[in-house]
């Protein structure tokens, strides 16, 4: 069995990063768990291998949706289909480790819209059938991206109505390489504001539907098509709209 991580690396903002979308992390070497040793517990570096306590690191700010994560549908709305809708840690596990599909957008413009006709192409180009619980993932090949500022205005984005189709086979999550599910936002935004309607922006979160969303990932060009499983479980945040995943793809594992 081969492993493939999905998920982007952790790491602290660049300067400049808006502060709803900073991630800043303090890092205490071993020294200075030396004396937090001593004071926690009076026992002094003499008494430890090397002088030296334990590294720990603490996140200073670190939203949810600020690395590789599972939203959740509360993300969306407060309500899906007349019910509350469930935080992270109300999903079911079962739909985080289940058999994956790459659907292939890469050398898409920018703002395309990926409708449920071309999901269809996609899925025939794949030679895959979608079945309950499959994990779909789409390929924009925009995590070149990922560690630069314009990360978030590149991309197609997946419309409401794609969502619903998937949906409507039994798919529960959907990832995707770019910033988000949607279209860029300040496409989204401009649309929005100069018609004056709703369901534009942010179209495919708040199509009303009760599924979870995987964003940010990356190395989807590394896998095949198909013949591999997906595990993304989120941390069990509680009351979280999402929550950080370690996503990784299992090649030569599919499940029965």
């Amino acid at each position: 069995m081969k492993i493939i991580d999905l998920s982007a690396p952790i790491v602290a903002s660049p300067e400049g990063t808006l502060d709803v979308l900073r991630t800043d992390i303090e890092f205490s070497d071993h020294a200075e768990g030396a004396e937090v040793i001593r004071t926690l517990f009076g026992v002094g570096p003499e008494l430890l291998r090397d002088g030296e306590g334990w590294a720990n690191e603490f996140f200073t700010r670190f939203g949810t949706h600020n690395s590789t994560h599972v939203d959740a549908p509360y993300h969306y709305n407060s309500t899906i289909a007349g019910e509350p809708a469930r935080t992270i840690e109300q999903l079911p596990l079962e739909w985080f480790v289940s058999d994956g599909v790459v659907l292939d957008f890469d050398g898409r413009e920018d703002g395309d819209a990926i409708g449920a006709t071309d999901v269809e192409s996609a899925l025939a180009a794949a030679g895959h059938e979608i079945k309950p619980l499959d994990i779909v993932l789409v390929r924009t090949g925009c995590d070149r991206w990922i560690d630069t500022a314009e990360y978030m205005a590149h991309g197609p984005g997946v419309t409401a109505g794609a969502t619903h189709w998937l949906y409507e086979r039994g798919v529960r999550v959907m990832g995707i390489d770019a910033w988000g599910w949607d279209r860029p936002l300040w496409m989204q935004a401009q649309e929005a504001i100069e018609s004056g309607e709703k369901g534009i922006f942010w179209e495919a979160h708040q199509a009303d539907l009760a599924y979870s969303q995987i964003e940010r990932l990356v190395n989807l060009g590394s896998l095949p098509a198909t013949g591999f499983t997906v595990s993304c479980l989120p941390l069990p945040l509680v009351g979280g709209s999402a929550a950080p995943a370690r996503v990784v793809a299992m090649l030569g594992e599919e499940r029965d």
